[in-house]
């Protein structure tokens, strides 16, 4: 009951074929494709761009310490 067999397959190929057609399948599968490409390139482009705000500090550069303020309740 919770497996297919290769007639059900069969046939769900069938009704997608009847549906979208041959020519539309490989024509959804280049849009899928773009798609995927797209989105790795834009994940590659958000690396480099992090990549570019980072700051260089020059060695001669100190930060004064921060004083932190201690409050105390009675």
């Amino acid at each position: 009951m919770g497996s297919f067999s290769i007639w059900h397959w069969l046939i769900v190929l069938v009704v997608v074929l009847l549906l979208f057609g041959r020519g539309k399948i490989p024509e959804l599968m280049g849009d899928i494709a773009k798609g995927i490409k797209s989105f790795k390139k834009g994940m590659s482009d958000d690396d480099e761009a992090e990549a570019a705000k980072t700051v260089d500090h020059r060695t001669d550069e100190t930060v004064p310490p921060v004083k932190d303020k201690v409050v105390r309740k009675s």
